[in-house]
């Protein structure tokens, strides 16, 4: 009987020291930076653009608010009801030739684009909480219309661009 009862306590132990050592390190919750537990929502205003490409500022805007939200991290929200504000500039936009055609290296086959923007997170004292510059890349293929091609990547890039903005601000890296 003491033998049965031994290991049942053993199992027990071994049990409850499991469930306490499985899951460290984690935490249950947001994983936002020190210096940010405190803020709950984020006004975004309309992203600066210092580049020539037309309607990529709404663009990049929208882009922005859908990542924001669909992290769950921080509520985005107006001016007067937020916590913070998110200032983003969009400074260059790069395309490099990734691939040329196999008969005639001169005609690029395919593109990468990179979006640089610089970013600042401040409060409602206008001091910098967190800034950074991120980029967005992507590659796309030229097709017959070297213009809409360009403009279907784009998306894509702002996409890019936007996430890693939201993953600096929501989990620190």
């Amino acid at each position: 009987m003491q033998s049965f009862l031994k290991s049942i306590c053993a199992s027990i132990v071994l049990v409850v020291t499991a469930c306490l050592c499985s899951c460290s390190g984690y935490q249950l919750g947001s994983a936002k930076p020190e210096n940010l537990k405190e803020i709950q929502s984020i006004y975004i205003p309309m992203i600066e653009n210092k580049t020539q490409e037309i309607k990529l500022a709404p663009q990049a805007t929208n882009s922005l608010v859908r990542f924001i939200n669909n992290d769950w991290t921080y509520q985005v929200s107006t001016p007067a009801q937020s916590d913070t504000t998110l200032r983003v500039v969009i400074e260059t936009i790069e395309y490099r030739e990734f691939r040329s055609t196999r008969l005639d290296t001169l005609r690029a086959e395919e593109l990468t684009t990179n979006i640089r923007a610089s970013w600042e997170l401040v409060d409602n004292q206008s001091k910098v909480l967190l800034s950074g510059r991120s980029n967005g890349e992507t590659r796309f293929f030229i097709g017959d219309n070297q213009r809409l091609s360009r403009d279907n990547a784009m998306s894509n890039a702002v996409n890019n661009l936007s996430r890693k903005i939201t993953s600096r601000i929501s989990n620190g890296f």
